[in-house]
């Protein structure tokens, strides 16, 4: 058990996926930078700024909540008008280890507690998006009906990834509160997401939610209440540790069959960029598939586990990946 344990590395949870193609993969990165852009006090004057900037455009900025304004009822959030990709794009910060309310969100779940469309779904996740969309719902309309070409986008990081599938799944399910928007015009990117919903929901939504892991990253893998996760944030690979030992003695038969068990949402886009027993990190390759069982079940045990978790590290792990894909399309 503890060899095979191992040597299990994150290449092998999607060995058998196809590749992404950049067409397809282009927003990730600069979705990426627009939810570090939600943690600016002034975007016109940035103090975190990754290299090249944000990529926004302040005089198109709709709105920025704050935690004073969602009165902890939903993290930090913007919505901007991106002109420049004809995209109107709602996007969520990540967990804000200060904010209790972040906490109380996550933690407001017990297994099968919430169902919804015949399946199953995180509670508190699916509150906070409820009360996002009521706070936005005409200033969205107003938007979607301006712009009849431009594409409705959520994106979210971590906790905020689990609010923006939840708020696709909505916005689908009651498209008449945007204005009867199709339903081809909505779309999610949960980066770094948490287990937020069932499987039959996570493929039935493939075609509207997309989410990205990095490489080791721990929470999609976590099928760990999050109550557990978040009280032993501390002493986290404790944690992981003991859940991989408890996994692997579970068939996965068993697993498998629990129409209440939570995975990561909708399409899958996995970044690959370290080989076991090779130092360094390679050029990140883009594995993508809609699976239907093997969604990420296996924690995997490395010193990266946390820190692919990072929305900084996925920006710039993102970028390189989108650079090479644009590179290897060219050269074919």
């Amino acid at each position: 058990w503890a060899w095979n344990r191992c040597l299990h590395t994150a290449g092998h949870d999607s060995v058998t996926w196809g590749l992404a193609t950049a067409e397809e993969f282009e927003p990730v990165p600069r979705l990426c930078r627009y939810i570090l852009a939600v943690y600016e006090d002034n975007i016109r004057h940035p103090l975190w700024e990754p290299p090249g900037g944000y990529g926004i455009n302040p005089d198109w900025l709709i709105l920025r909540k704050t935690y004073e304004d969602t009165r902890g009822q939903a993290p930090s959030y913007i919505l901007y008008l991106d002109h420049e990709h004809a995209d109107i794009v709602l996007v969520i910060r990540g967990l804000n280890l200060a904010k209790e309310s972040d906490y109380q969100v996550l933690l407001d779940n017990q297994l099968g507690k919430r169902k919804f469309d015949g399946g199953y779904v995180h509670n508190g996740l699916l509150k906070a998006a409820g009360w996002v969309l009521d706070a936005e719902c005409e200033v969205l309309k107003e938007l979607v009906e301006d712009h009849p070409n431009y594409t409705l986008t959520f994106a979210g990081h971590s906790l905020g990834s689990g609010v923006a599938a939840m708020l696709a799944l909505v916005v689908v399910q009651h498209q008449d509160k945007l204005g009867n928007i199709d339903r081809s015009r909505i779309r999610c990117y949960a980066i770094a997401p948490a287990r937020c919903m069932s499987l039959n929901l996570a493929v039935r939504y493939a075609d509207v939610i997309n989410s990205v892991v990095l490489q080791d990253d721990f929470l999609p893998r976590t099928a760990t209440p999050l109550v557990d996760i978040f009280k032993s944030l501390f002493c986290l690979p404790c944690l992981l540790c003991l859940r991989c030992m408890k996994d692997t003695c579970i068939p996965e038969e068993k697993m498998f069959k629990d129409p209440r068990r939570l995975y990561a949402p909708g399409r899958l886009y996995h970044i690959v960029e370290r080989k076991p027993f090779r130092c360094g990190r390679f050029p990140p390759v883009v594995k993508t598939a809609v699976p239907v069982d093997g969604r990420f079940e296996h924690i995997v045990l490395s010193c990266n586990a946390t820190s692919d978790h990072a929305i900084i590290w996925i920006e710039r792990e993102s970028q390189k990946a989108m650079d090479f894909l644009g590179k290897f399309t060219q050269s074919h």
